[in-house]
């Protein structure tokens, strides 16, 4: 057997520096830690900080007050900020950089007077998160068909903005029907769509017709993970979102030669290795990485951890190669 072994695949900058956050937290203030919502959509990564005294919250109530709280990648509103405040929570805000850009634009769009149309999936928490921004000028746009049924007050002031971890080809789609619909919409100046996202299904999209199966570790409510499956499978290669080795079946592997493995951007690096390790020891396969891109971009971590980070060095088992 032969592995295609994908890159870029897996942790991204924003998961990287809230990964690290979390870490440095813990070193800092010591457990019990308190994170809205998953840091990440990883179960290996969410069960490896429970297992150190993290506890995840869906309601920020839960928090006791005086506690310390991390906001997870995907962003929060500005209620939930004011929340924070209001128990005097020592709130870390971990919120991913390109989500924050995508937060700043709904800001900037509403005060202007437009409806924000907003590209994305229901119940996801970074769009819970953008819509809470300007929640009466947003609209949730899930899919082209959802364009025909919009109303809006003003047609010429509109403007549209996009969850960070989409199907390129998906928003594409929307975002045509959208200039279509409203000829004068507004756009950000630079896609919402991040880097990492893009990467990604670059090099799904460049390798999978290479390949006989493709692999994707990454977890079922991982957006950005779902998406390269659901790439692969429109390439014509059957894909299985998978969180780590021991989800891999037997039977998808009888009679395929080529398999491709990739990581979403909430992926650590250890679960591909797992992964890597049972397909050399059970099928003699070798690995041949496959370079699509580099990546090197990095992200300074909260404001309120730097004078931490000075004193404390922390490496995480979570982010090394």
């Amino acid at each position: 057997m032969k592995v295609l072994l994908a890159s870029p695949r897996g942790f991204c900058a924003g998961v990287n520096m809230a990964i690290e956050s979390l870490e440095l937290a813990l070193a800092s203030f010591g457990a019990p830690i308190y994170v809205y919502h998953e840091i990440v959509h990883n179960r290996y990564v969410v069960s490896h900080f429970k297992d150190r005294g993290v506890t995840f919250l869906d309601d920020i109530e839960d928090a006791p007050e005086g506690s310390t709280l991390l906001f997870s990648a995907h962003g929060v509103s500005p209620l939930i900020r004011e929340a924070a405040r209001r128990r005097n929570l020592t709130a870390i805000d971990a919120t991913c950089p390109l989500v924050t850009k995508v937060h700043l634009e709904a800001i900037k769009y509403a005060k202007a007077g437009y409806t924000i149309l907003l590209i994305g999936h229901e119940g996801h928490d970074e769009v819970i998160g953008t819509m809470g921004e300007a929640p009466e000028a947003t609209l949730l746009v899930e899919s082209p068909e959802d364009v025909d049924r919009l109303k809006v007050a003003d047609e010429k002031k509109v403007a549209y903005l996009t969850q960070t971890t989409l199907s390129v080809d998906d928003a594409n789609r929307i975002i045509d029907r959208l200039k279509q619909r409203f000829p004068h919409i507004a756009a950000p100046p630079k896609s919402d769509i991040c880097y990492a996202t893009s990467n990604r299904q670059e090099a799904v999209a460049k390798l999978a017709t290479q390949a006989d199966l493709t692999l994707v570790l990454g977890s079922q409510n991982s957006s950005n993970s779902a998406r390269l499956a659901e790439l692969s499978t429109e390439c014509g290669t059957p894909a299985h979102l998978i969180d780590g080795a021991g989800d891999i079946d037997p039977a998808w592997l009888e009679g395929v030669e080529t398999v491709l493995v990739t990581a979403g951007a909430s992926a650590p690096e250890t679960v591909v290795n797992e992964c890597l390790d049972l397909l050399r020891d059970r099928y003699n396969a070798t690995v041949e990485p496959q370079v699509i891109r580099t990546e090197s971009v990095s992200f300074p971590l909260p404001r309120e951890l730097r004078g931490h980070a000075a004193e404390t060095e922390v490496t995480s088992v979570l982010t090394r190669s």
